[in-house]
């Protein structure tokens, strides 16, 4: 594996962040999808970095955040530490909440967040980042797939109201009638729906907001925000715990990251868009949707507008996109280095390849060549 450094030391390449499982400290809302990386066909490729350039990359670099980008930091650390045995990484998976704050009190080199930074988050940044500020750089898109545990259903659709009506029950049986009508054929059972959100603050839950709010405003009148904001439900902690819920419980549904569903064979909600086919939740479906959203942030701050209301086919509305908080000037020296040649691998082609074969989607080219430049800039 040492011999993969001087290969990486020829590469210039871009990337995000990524996590070792050895490294990955846990809390309690830490994600532990076991053997999602390990069993992953990406698995594989990640033991051979060979785009890493690790410069004057050494020490331990201390990041958290979204747990929502767990399984692809999995993936990346692999081999990204196998090229640079001299970095150590470690990465808090909790939430994208907690990764914010965690960054602007100065604590990690970089957050991960499932949104972008508010205008009173890169306010208080410019305490930490002397001269500059944090900014946004988008690393990793997906699908957040709708999970159901639903004994003799094999396959589900849902529209955006009736998804709404579900998750502020509204809708409290799997025979209702809204369910029926986009499900002729399917033996629905009479049994109460027993519907899991997320416990602490999530870009998860505040994308799945952003999505009902723009297709189901008049059964979805809450803010987008990170905290749950819907009567009734089930909390659990992080992705994983969602998951776990889902997959014990039968009548259950919850949402979390294609990734979590994959790894555990959980069956999946497919949308009814009004395209001419109900859309899966897929790498390929989400990457349609993602290839349409608009840069909102101004100069290095690549914050993104998706477009949660698209009706093409095969496209997945579902969508996220998870970024790395850093600061664009004013990095502490001894991590600069470390920060840099991390996301530089994992903003690489490299890096970007093994997110499809672990339920992630890639940035879409256009939008990665400026990740990768405003990367290249940090100080």
């Amino acid at each position: 594996m040492k011999l993969l450094r001087k290969n990486g030391l020829r590469a210039t390449a871009l990337g995000a962040l990524a996590v070792s499982g050895a490294l990955v400290l846990t809390a309690c809302g830490s994600d532990d999808n076991s053997g999602s990386a390990s069993s992953s066909p990406s698995a594989k490729t990640t033991a051979a970095a060979s785009n890493a350039a690790c410069g004057d990359a050494k020490g331990q670099l201390l990041a958290s955040g979204s747990s929502a980008q767990k399984n692809a930091m999995d993936l990346w650390v692999k081999g990204f530490m196998a090229a640079c045995p001299d970095v150590q990484l470690n990465y808090q998976s909790s939430s994208s909440g907690e990764g914010i704050v965690a960054f602007n009190q100065g604590t990690v080199g970089f957050a991960g967040s499932d949104s972008p930074l508010k205008p009173e988050e890169v306010t208080d940044s410019k305490k930490i980042c002397a001269g500059g500020q944090g900014i946004n750089l988008p690393m990793v898109g997906g699908p957040i797939a709708i999970g159901y545990h639903l004994e003799g259903v094999d396959s589900l659709v849902l529209d955006a109201p009736t998804l709404a009506k579900i998750f502020n029950s509204k809708i409290k049986n799997w025979d209702d009638a809204a369910i029926k009508a986009l499900n002729p054929g399917v033996k629905l059972p009479n049994k109460p729906i027993q519907a899991f959100h997320r416990s602490e603050d999530s870009g998860t839950t505040q994308n799945l907001g952003k999505y009902l709010g723009a297709t189901a405003k008049a059964d979805w009148k809450y803010e987008a925000e990170k905290t749950w904001p819907a009567p009734g439900g089930q909390a659990a902690s992080g992705s994983a715990g969602v998951a776990a819920q889902v997959k014990q419980v039968d009548g259950s549904i919850g949402y979390f990251e294609l990734s979590y569903a994959t790894a555990q064979s959980i069956s999946t909600v497919k949308i009814d868009t009004g395209a001419s086919a109900p859309v899966e939740a897929t790498s390929e479906n989400a990457s349609k949707a993602i290839a349409a959203a608009k840069i909102a942030g101004t100069g290095n701050d690549l914050a993104l507008s998706l477009d949660y209301t698209t009706k093409a086919d095969g496209a997945y509305p579902i969508v996220l996109v998870t970024y790395e908080i850093a600061c664009d000037k004013g990095n502490k020296a001894a991590t600069l280095p470390a920060v840099k040649a991390f996301l530089n691998y994992t903003a690489s082609d490299e890096g970007q390849k093994v997110l499809s074969g672990a339920g992630y989607a890639p940035i879409p080219t256009e939008i990665n060549t400026k990740v990768r430049a405003a990367i290249a800039s940090l100080s």
